[in-house]
Parts: C-alpha cells; sequence; structure tokens
C-alpha cells in the first residue's frame, strides 16, 4: 500500500476540499471548490550520514519515536531553505555532535510506504568527540562485528550500512538507489 497524507480542508482559504483530477493533470488532487488552489502532497525527504572513523560507523540511539531506543545513522527530515547535504551534515551535528567531512552521495532509498526519500551522505569523522543532542541517547562507534543489527531503527539504515560494508571489501563507493514497497 502507497502513503498518502490527506488533505480534508483549503491550507489557503479552510473549506473543506474535494478529491478530483483537475485540468491539466493526470491524477486526483485536493482541489479546493471555493479558492480553487490545487493541494500538492509529495514525498518528504530524510536526510542524514554515513559516519566514518577508521573502520567503525557512527551510530546514534534513538531517544524519540519512532523507535525510540533502537539505532540509526544520524538523519531527519531536509528543512526548506536547506540543500540535502547541508540538511545532512546538521542532523549529524544535532542527533551526534560529530564533527565530519562530507564525501559525497551514497544511497538514495525511495521508502514508498511511507512517503519519504533517504538520501545518506559518507562522511569522515575529524573526531571522536561526540555531544548528542536531545533526540539521541548516546552516539557511539561500532565495527562491523558490533554492528547491532537486531537493533536498528530502520530498513533504510540497514540497507546502507550492508552496501556500505560490501563497498569496503572492494574500495569502490558508488552511489546506490533502492525502493521500499
Amino acid at each position: 500500500m502507497l502513503f498518502s497524507r490527506r488533505i480534508e480542508h483549503c491550507q489557503v482559504c479552510g473549506t473543506r476540499v474535494e478529491y478530483r483530477v483537475p485540468e491539466d493533470d493526470n491524477r486526483e488532487r485536493a482541489v479546493c471548490p471555493a479558492c480553487h488552489h490545487v493541494h500538492y502532497v509529495n514525498p518528504l525527504n530524510v536526510v542524514g550520514t554515513l559516519p566514518v572513523w577508521e573502520d567503525k560507523v557512527l551510530l546514534c540511539r534513538r531517544n524519540i519515536e519512532p523507535r525510540k531506543g533502537f539505532w540509526t545513522l544520524p538523519a531527519g527530515f531536509m528543512e526548506l531553505g536547506e540543500s540535502t547535504q547541508e540538511g545532512a551534515a546538521r542532523e549529524t551535528d544535532e542527533e551526534a555532535g560529530a564533527h565530519i567531512e562530507m564525501q559525497g552521495l551514497y544511497c538514495v532509498i525511495n521508502v514508498l510506504t511511507a512517503g519519504q526519500v533517504h538520501f545518506f551522505y559518507r562522511a569522515r569523522l575529524l573526531d571522536t568527540d561526540f555531544s548528542p543532542g536531545p533526540e539521541t541517547i548516546e552516539a557511539q562507534l561500532f565495527s562491523e562485528k558490533d554492528i547491532p543489527w537486531d537493533e536498528l531503527a530502520f530498513r533504510t539504515v540497514r540497507m546502507t550500512l550492508e552496501k556500505y560494508y560490501a563497498d569496503r571489501v572492494s574500495g569502490q563507493f558508488d552511489v546506490h538507489c533502492a525502493d521500499i514497497r
């Protein structure tokens, strides 16, 4: 099932919307019968990093729902006015207090069931001084053998880590794209 964020009332004038295919469009949208504003609902962008120190990866234990207490890469929703890379760096600072050098886009994962697109950038940690923010219980470095695989918060995190460890063997870090339906 595809994710849907249904709009009930016009964000411009407050009138209850109607769902129909607008002229010159090809899919049903929320349309205001009073002011005729067409509301478009698009996927949300989640941005984050895969921070690495030597042979270890930085993970954060979540202090918020969903999946409170589970481990994740530092990531969160992109804000208006920032690029995906800027958002990923901001989230890494907010969630882990980590100092990083960005190394390029690594994974793009379409999470169709949640109406999201996740962008993960490879990043090199500049030091091991972490200062987790309020959304994080703790930030910790893990070697591959110590990754808490059964305690990862999201499939996108698992997929990104699996790609990273496979690529590390070859030394070739390409951009990976995947869909979660």
